[in-house]
């Protein structure tokens, strides 16, 4: 304990760092392996201690004495010591049961605590999918169970530590080609933080370079590759990148999507098309056994459908590197990509890569309109599940999204949105074109081209553009409707922002909001990812809008 730390610790296991003090950042370094970032307002950040939080420590290495030595370095005030003693028997928890290798059986679970053996072998999920017990304190796993396994023991509260290792895989040259650019630190350390674990996740803000980070990690594999992406526009800047960074020609990199059935030795496949049904088969799940994979990169790991977690339990023998911005999910399965990618191995906070400079700053606005007399009317009668919309396509957005494109004339703008007759509106009012699910492939391609070459300088775009989509030009967003109160949504919209721009100025983004109405309050609840990463929301009227 130090009288003047930096670090309030309380016993409802929050803890408060305070912003400006002199060891803020090495306290924040400190705690970031086991504590995760809350809310990051002006002065003070919250971190709160979790199970999966502690756990994920343990999987990288740290150790309860570690995690307590930290605490008790840092904080200002005693720390609780009912608190320790739970961190302490939190983390005891990891690693009581391992899965190995057995030179007779092949995979088993061992523990060294029999008890727990014990209580795990009477849940019933676990025991179908276990086998003959060997001795007191070993019994046979089905290799086909080992992720489905990982996952309900976790759920028990017993995480599984798993030493059974991986295949190498075909094997694949893959160098990477730094003749005109070199990796940056963080992503260097990235690929070696998940190196060195074998399989897990890395988070980076939008914009910091996570392809290249699956480059590096690819290039340490020198093997067969699959890569799942969310949709084909993603996976073609994906193959674009791997031509221009690494040794990788056109010929060794396949795409499999709705268009195309290529399986090369790197190969990159939508989510869409493997888990496209036909008489209630995924047909296309044929493709992991198409090749000897030696790593699976999952882009945009926060948005894995159901069946690519069902895959992804039969892969565990593979080496897998999930890449995202966030690891929020919000039908809350933080745990399962957990047990089946693996755990956090890199987490760098934006802020920490904006003050690097590889991200640019970003100013972020809350523009609130009153719906006119008549719509308030028809949104106060309507029912529950109309009124988002209602509130949220109301022509009062429509004028102030024409007044904000005019303020910003010439700055390369996406207008983003939800509401497709809402978006078409506006691109009519606009003369601009709207991308949306039905607009081609080939077509989308185009337009996005011409944004990124400075051809046009105005998108209209519906929710398919949230996601690996590189637009590093783009330089203002405005928003006029989500997905309800979706902090994932909201954080991959600003990402559109966050290219580094030539002459170092800051991005706008504007969300545009319907005061008195659910749409606020869904704001609200959007805006909180942003917060916590330490994004100040500035909230004007619309009748202000030239002043901000």
């Amino acid at each position: 304990m130090s009288a003047d730390g930096p670090l309030i610790v309380q016993s409802d296991k929050t803890l408060l760092l305070e912003v400006d003090h002199e060891q803020a950042q090495d306290c924040r370094k400190a705690i970031a392996p086991f504590a995760e970032l809350e809310r990051s307002p002006e002065h003070v950040h919250t971190y709160r201690l979790t199970p999966l939080g502690l756990w994920n420590a343990r999987a990288a290495g740290h150790d309860a004495e570690q995690v307590v030595d930290t605490l008790l370095t840092y904080s200002r005030y005693a720390v609780p010591h009912a608190l320790l003693v739970d961190i302490a028997e939190t983390m005891a928890r990891y690693g009581r049961l391992r899965l190995e290798k057995h030179p007779s059986h092949g995979l088993v679970l061992v523990s060294t605590d029999r008890p727990v053996l014990e209580e795990v072998l009477r849940a019933k999920k676990v025991a179908p999918m276990l086998g003959a017990r060997l001795d007191e304190a070993t019994v046979v796993v089905h290799p086909s169970e080992r992720g489905n396994l990982k996952q309900a023991l976790l759920k028990l509260g017993w995480p599984a530590e798993d030493y059974a290792g991986y295949v190498d895989g075909e094997a694949h040259p893959i160098e990477l080609d730094e003749s005109d650019w070199q990796l940056r630190s963080y992503q260097r350390d990235a690929a070696d933080s998940f190196w060195h674990g074998g399989s897990g996740v890395v988070v980076l803000p939008c914009g910091a370079g996570k392809t290249l980070v699956g480059a590096a990690a690819m290039a340490q594999a020198k093997a067969t590759t699959l890569i799942l992406v969310t949709n084909t526009v993603s996976a073609r800047q994906w193959k674009d990148e791997l031509v221009r960074r690494t040794s990788l020609t056109e010929d060794e990199i396949g795409e499999y999507s709705g268009t195309k059935k290529e399986i090369r030795p790197v190969t990159i496949a939508t989510y869409q098309v493997m888990t496209t049904r036909r008489k209630g088969v995924y047909s296309h799940l044929e493709l992991l056994d198409a090749k000897d994979w030696g790593l699976i990169v999952y882009d945009e790991v926060h948005l894995l459908p159901a069946p690519i977690f069902r895959m992804t339990a039969d892969l565990q023998a593979r080496r897998r590197i999930g890449l995202t911005a966030t690891l929020i999910r919000e039908d809350g399965r933080e745990g399962d990509v957990f047990s089946l990618i693996g755990p956090k191995r890199f987490d760098a906070p934006w802020k920490d890569i904006e003050s690097q400079g590889y991200i640019a700053p970003a100013d972020c606005v809350e523009v609130r309109v009153t719906l006119p007399e008549g719509e308030r009317f028809v949104y106060a009668t309507a029912e529950p599940d109309e009124r988002y919309r209602l509130a949220s396509c109301t022509a009062a957005k429509t004028r102030l999204v024409e007044e904000l494109v005019e303020k910003h004339r010439g700055e390369p703008t996406l207008v983003i949105g939800q509401y497709l007759d809402q978006l078409d509106e506006i691109g009519e009012r606009l003369d601009a074109p709207v991308i949306k699910g039905e607009t081609t492939v080939k077509e989308r391609e185009r337009l996005f081209n011409a944004f990124r070459h400075g051809e046009i300088d105005l998108l209209v775009v519906s929710k398919v553009a949230n996601f690996s989509v590189d637009l590093p030009s783009a330089s203002v967003a405005i928003q006029v409707s989500g997905s309800f109160g979706s902090r994932q949504e909201e954080a991959q919209r600003l990402g559109r922002l966050l290219r580094p721009k030539q002459d170092k100025r800051s991005a706008r983004f504007y969300a545009i909001v319907s005061r008195d109405t659910v749409d606020a309050d869904f704001a609200q609840h959007r805006q909180r990812f942003l917060a916590e990463q330490g994004y100040a929301y500035r909230i004007v009227d619309a009748d202000d809008i030239a002043a901000a």
